[in-house]
């Protein structure tokens, strides 16, 4: 099985705040058969975003597999507060990159 870095699939990765306390993710394809492949895949998973991030699976608040949108979501809690000192990425917009290089196995 071919194997292709999640960014040569999906049509959008992005992160962006999802109010003060948490960042929320999106993974949005173009078709349905690269989506269901990217699913089946389990390549990404709670799981596997847990261990993407370093995170333990507590963090993670969401995780969505949205069909009507072709999209793949999560959402996980900050640290601290958006904007309080020690936050290195204030929109959250920055959080993304990990997914980028992501092997998917179709």
């Amino acid at each position: 099985m071919p194997t292709q870095k999640l960014s040569e699939l999906a049509k959008t990765i992005r992160s962006k705040n999802a109010g003060v306390n948490k960042i929320t993710f999106d993974i949005i394809f173009r078709d349905r058969d690269t989506y269901e492949s990217v699913k089946r895949s389990g390549a990404l998973t709670r799981k596997s975003v847990a261990a993407l991030y370093r995170i333990p699976d507590a963090r993670i608040s969401d995780f969505v597999e949205y069909d009507p949108g072709l999209a793949i979501k999560f959402t996980i809690y900050r640290l601290v507060p958006s904007g309080s000192a020690g936050d290195g990425d204030i929109f959250g917009a920055q959080q993304y990159a990990p997914l980028l290089d992501l092997p998917v196995q179709r």
